[in-house]
């Protein structure tokens, strides 16, 4: 079932997620993992999925996960935003173990999955958080979601961060923020966010403008991201930072301006783009856009 959490579990993703398993493991380690899963699936047991999931980095060869057009397209018809390329091979089979727990019953499957983030190190806490799109009763997470932003942990952070759509759909808007503000101060790459655009809110803007003029202050460094999400709430409170912006020395800055000009509807930002005419047009034709404003 298309833009469903329940496509998670459906035999479709399934044997997609066992499929991508087989072609990067040998028979043996292949039939290993599917002998656990079919364990957990059939007790439900904390203890054995917590050996599961140590014994995978010892039964199953360290390597990225690279994906074609058409593996990535069939999980983002399942879950949309859920982007593996680049994933762990041994992230991937934890997922597989995750999706095998019988969510029958509310209690005892909520039960096992906090077992697990209770005592799970560093890379399967991390793995964890990957896989919240996939969860059964995908609200009851949201808390432990925010906990992980709370993180100090980089590995963790960007497991919640970067290519994960759970955030964008479950988090409340100061959640939201707080994971955003967050990627800014410590300095993820924004473009991995799913949802940034359509998750852009006035709270947001005014903290990261505030934050942006504190920088400019300080003669410290911005990333132009920033401006990303300050251009729809472009007003007479923050215009003139958005002209000094545009007048700037930095190429890449008076790019950003000129973005965040193109995606507001206030008058005097949109006079301001029209007087870099050039600029504007490399926007209109996608040549100038936030994805290649940093290549």
């Amino acid at each position: 079932m298309k833009n469903d959490v329940l496509s998670a579990t459906s035999p479709t993703f399934v044997l997609l997620i066992a499929s991508l398993i087989k072609e990067h493991c040998n028979t043996e380690n292949f039939l290993w993992l599917q002998q656990k899963a079919e364990l957990i699936n059939t007790t439900n047991d904390l203890l054995q999925t917590q050996l599961c999931f140590a014994a995978i980095p010892r039964k199953i060869e360290k390597k990225t996960l690279h994906l074609n057009a058409d593996q990535q397209n069939k999980i983002s018809y399942l879950l949309p935003g859920l982007y593996m390329e680049g994933w762990s091979f041994h992230r991937l089979c934890r997922l597989y173990i995750l999706i095998q727990i019988d969510a029958a019953e509310k209690g005892q499957y909520c039960k096992l999955i906090e077992g697990l983030f209770a005592n799970a190190e560093m890379n399967e806490r991390a793995d964890l958080y990957a896989a919240l799109p996939v969860f059964s009763f995908p609200e009851y997470w949201i808390k432990c979601c925010v906990e992980g932003i709370r993180s100090n942990m980089g590995i963790v952070l960007e497991a919640i961060m970067y290519n994960n759509p759970y955030p964008a759909k479950y988090l409340q808007e100061a959640a939201w923020n707080q994971m955003v503000l967050k990627a800014f101060f410590t300095e993820k790459d924004i473009n991995r966010i799913v949802g940034l655009d359509e998750r852009a809110n006035s709270s947001l803007a005014k903290t990261l403008i505030d934050y942006a003029a504190e920088r400019r202050a300080a003669k410290r460094s911005i990333n132009v991201q920033l401006w990303r999400l300050a251009g729809k709430f472009i007003d007479e409170t923050n215009y003139e930072i958005i002209k000094n912006l545009f007048a700037d020395a930095d190429e890449k800055t008076r790019f950003a301006a000129a973005l965040a000009c193109y995606a507001s509807d206030y008058k005097p930002a949109r006079q301001l783009l029209n007087t870099a005419p050039e600029i504007e047009q490399k926007i209109k034709e996608n040549k100038l856009s936030w994805i290649n404003i940093s290549a």
